[in-house]
């Protein structure tokens, strides 16, 4: 006999399972990855990147790298928010 926390707690695994797989599997072997709006992998790499153009078109007068470091700078910023998938209310 099943009881409403019981079903609330399955329905949140589930949950859970559907939306971040990875985390739900190392939760289930003691052993929890970050979920996935703290995975901020791509954007450090991004804003590596970002910099080692703007550190170029510095050191090279191109003006266009350093264009593209400010840009892929803009892009990197917003992907530190962990909640950037979360509409504004």
């Amino acid at each position: 006999m099943h009881r409403p926390d019981d079903e609330h707690l399955v329905d949140l695994a589930n949950r859970l399972g559907r939306d971040d797989p990875r985390f739900a599997r190392a939760l289930g072997s003691g052993r929890p990855a970050r979920p996935r709006e703290y995975r901020r992998t791509g954007a450090w790499c991004t804003l590596g990147v970002a910099v080692t153009l703007l550190t170029a078109g510095m050191a090279l007068p191109e003006g266009i790298l350093v264009a593209a470091g400010l840009v892929l700078a803009g892009i990197a910023v917003p992907l530190f928010d962990p909640h950037r998938d979360r509409p504004y209310r």
